[in-house]
């Protein structure tokens, strides 16, 4: 049956009533998935963060134990290639008195170059080795003196180097290398300065790599013995050779310590007399800090045992 308005103004018919009923219920249908959906978002975000906390200690102690076993494996690798220290003792003692008696000849050298800055001799023997220009010797002795030129790389080295003689307990070791290869750069600047010896010039030879600076003695030299040499030197006294790396410990080493001499007369940087200072001066100094190194071994400094217990991490707070 049909309604029928009057004219005084029209009435809602049944059907937009319905119409109306069914925007309002799907509108707030609309406003209730949405509001559950936002409630459910949080709550998978909550649940992710809280599992993100739990998961990371976790993780950070597995990382921590590959790393303490790692660790663990080179000590019992080092212990294993131990030599007994009533032996290791007299083999120092014998490099330090080698190494003392090198100062006799270092100081007579660098007073005879300071008042005679070019010897025949040093100019006869540059050039010498520079008779032969093939690229394979020249690209090795460039090679051999690359890392004398590259300061942070060497330093980086050095610190490396320190830093795995003290994760394998050897911690005098460690700062022995550091505390040598600091003397050895502050003890040849301190030379050079009071020697005041020119470097070689294209007059009398021919420069393949020029070097600023003075001459006397050779940086490089002295670099590379008190690193290398103080290598070769611990490789000799603390290890037996059971296993392949002790003697890569001293094949390595005594290569840089040999070529660098002949790299820096080659490419015409220093003298052979400037080469021969840098290895007397750091033979020097290596002696020397051999004879500490004994004296401090001997009465137990610095060689107690780490708690194995401890992760890499806590090794850094002895």
């Amino acid at each position: 049956m049909l309604l029928v308005t009057s004219r005084g103004g029209a009435s809602p018919t049944p059907t937009g009533d319905i119409f109306a009923l069914a925007y309002v219920l799907i509108l707030s249908s609309g406003i209730l998935i949405v509001e559950l959906c936002l409630k459910r978002c949080v709550a998978f975000e909550r649940e992710q963060t809280m599992e993100q906390k739990t998961n990371k200690e976790p993780m950070k102690e597995k990382v921590q134990e590959n790393v303490q076993n790692v660790v663990e494996q080179a000590q019992k690798e080092v212990a294993g290639s131990r030599e007994p220290w009533y032996r290791s003792s007299r083999r120092a003692q014998i490099l330090a008195i080698i190494y003392v008696v090198e100062f006799v000849f270092f100081t007579l050298l660098a007073w005879y170059v300071h008042f005679n800055p070019v010897l025949s001799v040093d100019v006869a023997i540059t050039r010498e080795f520079q008779e032969s220009q093939t690229p394979f010797i020249k690209w090795t002795m460039i090679a051999v003196s690359y890392l004398g030129n590259q300061s942070i790389i060497f330093t980086a080295l050095i610190a490396l180097t320190a830093l795995a003689f003290w994760l394998v307990r050897l911690r005098l070791e460690a700062l022995l290398i550091v505390g040598l290869s600091s003397v050895s750069a502050l003890t040849n600047l301190l030379i050079k300065l009071v020697v005041s010896r020119p470097r070689p010039s294209a007059q009398f030879v021919e420069i393949l790599q020029a070097a600023p600076g003075q001459s006397f003695p050779s940086g490089h030299v002295m670099s590379y013995v008190t690193f290398w040499g103080l290598l070769f030197s611990l490789g000799l006294i603390l290890f037996n050779r059971k296993r392949w790396w002790n003697y890569v410990l001293l094949i390595v080493p005594a290569l840089f310590v040999v070529l660098v001499g002949p790299s820096r007369i080659y490419l015409g940087d220093h003298w052979a007399s400037d080469v021969l200072g840098g290895y007397l001066f750091g033979g020097l100094l290596l002696g020397i800090a051999l004879w500490i190194y004994i004296k401090l071994k001997e009465r137990g400094i610095l060689t107690s045992k780490l708690d194995t217990n401890k992760t890499l991490f806590d090794l850094f707070k002895l």
